[in-house]
């Protein structure tokens, strides 16, 4: 049987997989693909984690309670991960993305799949890191895996869902086979784009769900945060040229979702620190992992600025993490704004604006 035989089925026997990055998603990833039956290799700079892996089959680190998969094989050696993969994901932190798939670029071959699963962006071009794949090989398999994954959750094996997206049907078939599993579902989008920036954006309000928990704000506010935070990220999306309707899948509201309600989302931790009173470098410090919504805040606002986008929860939080303005006192400011649509795919933001204007002018005559 040959290889492209056994990834049509629901496991992906055989295939080799290489995992580009040592944090709790990436080894979770690792070690559902050699669930599925695949050779998984593992790389990460620390090579004592890396023997750790290989030896105690446990991330130490990053998920000290999750029993590896004893077939993931680490390493800190580029080329021994990366010299037999067909399908390569790639786990690194955004600042640390680019550097690393260009150390990796030796070693990948263009007929290899290479999958992102970092949910941040680059601040250089305002670049997505499937982007940063694309202008560094030049391949055609390129993809990006997103959605309500909590690294903690899925190592636990609770029933999860995801979505691989690309342009390109084998990428979406091949991660599909290496993924899905009776705890893993892997759902398939062609929307990029869209799939990427809702991974990255929805960090941003998960830092303002957390601060508004901290605060005390109750399941009302919490509601309506979420709902505008979606309309907010849509509206910026399909600016920069994404499809509305990848917002209402998993990728969309389904990541918003888990990220503004659970503890167990670093970019929440963050926000509920700050709720608490803690500085920005405080809460960040205390969670001691990469939180990469505190990033994207200010690359979004940027471009939000730059190319006439409204986004005010997301400049509301800008100011409090990085001007110093109370918490309260922005969540106050946000509820003064000026009243707009609910839904603008339907009933555009400047429609209602315009006949508000007319309203009022009209209660002016009188």
């Amino acid at each position: 049987m040959t290889k492209d035989n056994q990834v049509s089925g629901s496991k992906a026997t055989g295939l080799d997989v290489a995992v580009l990055g040592g944090g709790s998603f990436g080894t979770a990833i690792a070690s559902i693909a050699a669930d599925n039956g695949g050779e998984v290799r593992q790389w990460m700079r620390d090579a004592g984690l890396a023997a750790e892996i290989t030896r105690e089959h446990r991330n130490s680190r990053y998920l000290p309670d999750y029993a590896i998969n004893s077939a993931v094989w680490a390493s800190s050696d580029l080329k021994a991960v990366l010299e037999k993969a067909e399908l390569v994901f790639v786990a690194i932190p955004s600042k640390a993305f680019r550097s690393v798939v260009r150390q990796a670029r030796p070693y990948l071959k263009n007929e290899q799949i290479l999958v992102s699963t970092t949910k941040g962006i680059q601040e250089e071009g305002f670049k997505l890191m499937s982007q940063i794949l694309e202008e560094e090989t030049g391949f055609a398999h390129i993809g990006v895996l997103s959605g309500p994954n909590l690294a903690s959750e899925i190592a636990q094996k609770q029933l999860t869902a995801t979505v691989v997206a690309s342009d390109d049907a084998l990428t979406r078939a091949r991660v599909q086979a290496a993924l899905g599993c009776d705890y893993f579902r892997v759902y398939a989008s062609n929307d990029r784009y869209g799939v990427e920036l809702g991974g990255a954006l929805k960090n941003i309000y998960a830092i303002a769900a957390g601060m508004a928990a901290a605060l005390g704000m109750g399941e009302n506010t919490r509601s309506m945060l979420m709902t505008r935070a979606l309309a907010e990220m849509s509206r910026f999306a399909v600016a920069l040229g994404a499809n509305p309707l990848t917002f209402i899948g998993l990728a969309g509201v389904g990541d918003l979702i888990v990220t503004c309600s659970s503890n167990l989302s670093r970019n929440y931790r963050v926000g509920y620190a700050l709720g608490e009173g803690r500085t920005l470098d405080e809460a960040v410090e205390a969670l001691g992992q990469v939180a990469e919504g505190v990033n994207t805040v200010s690359l979004v606002c940027h471009k939000a600025r730059q190319d006439g986008i409204y986004m005010p929860l997301a400049e509301g939080l800008y100011q409090v993490l990085f001007k110093n303005v109370p918490a309260r006192q922005m969540a106050q400011l946000l509820m003064q704004n000026e009243q707009s649509s609910d839904v603008e795919f339907t009933l555009p933001r400047e429609f209602v604006q315009q006949r508000s204007q007319e309203v009022e002018k009209g209660k002016e005559s009188t």
